[in-house]
């Protein structure tokens, strides 16, 4: 049986993206035929056509699977939607916008054979000031006050093994800090370039106002959790999981 890999994406008000990813996602695809695919396209309570341009791309590929969040609870809560219904070995996540590129998916696939988290860092980032600004910022302190360098928390674009989805702790915000969450439960971790392209259609969910004093109250809270945080470990032989591959976790 081929390897699956579970890409999730989350939408808000992208109805113009959905069908230009999945076509650019199954074009990657197609190129590693070693591989199935499933993409949970999570709609995170959209008010344009999102809802329906995912639902039209799940009629047009099987692979695509479609959730539906109940009202808009941001870009954290649509990111563990899917996650933990995710059902392949490895799992990969990307924005929704099209700035991330697919064609990045085979070498973190790649990384993955090694390390339990990749992080993808844009390597070129193209976005204004306005937004490079408060991420440089925000990074810094990340690296400072949480002791894990890595240099581009807010990059969509990572890939994770299965195992590592169980040490992901939700909260608002929490899609900032995988590399924190990882580091805590003991998961390997490595950093690989990827390419970033400018937003063609649509527009951005973020900007300093929204990011940076929320940031920096997200790095206080995680800092705690950082101390308190516990890895459960037994002794002996442990029953193997029931595969999730046909049915919901």
């Amino acid at each position: 049986m081929k390897p699956l890999v579970s890409v999730v994406v989350p939408f808000f008000n992208e109805e113009t993206n959905v069908p230009l990813l999945a076509a650019r996602i199954a074009e990657v695809f197609a190129t590693m035929p070693d591989r199935d695919l499933e993409c949970l396209f999570v709609n995170d309570g959209s008010t344009d056509g999102t809802r329906a341009a995912i639902d039209a791309a799940a009629a047009r590929d099987a692979r695509v699977r479609p959730l539906h969040l109940a009202r808009n609870q941001g870009q954290s809560a649509a990111l563990v939607a899917g996650m933990r219904r995710a059902r392949g070995e490895y799992v990969i996540t990307l924005d929704g916008d099209l700035q991330n590129d697919p064609a990045d998916i085979p070498r973190i696939l790649e990384l993955l054979q090694t390390y339990d988290c990749v992080c993808g860092y844009r390597e070129k980032r193209r976005d204004n000031w306005l937004r490079r600004l408060p991420s440089r910022a925000g990074n810094w302190v990340f690296r400072k006050a949480l002791g894990v360098a890595v240099r581009d928390a807010g990059c969509g674009l990572k890939g994770f093994r299965r195992r590592c989805v169980e040490h992901i702790v939700p909260f608002n915000g929490m899609h900032r800090f995988f590399a924190v969450m990882m580091h805590m439960g003991g998961m390997t971790i490595v950093e690989c370039p990827v390419r970033h392209h400018p937003r063609l259609h649509g527009r951005s969910k973020y900007g300093f106002g929204n990011r940076a004093w929320r940031v920096l109250y997200d790095v206080i809270g995680v800092g705690w959790l950082q101390r308190r945080y516990v890895v459960c470990e037994v002794e002996g032989p442990q029953p193997s999981q029931p595969s999730n591959r046909d049915g919901e976790p």
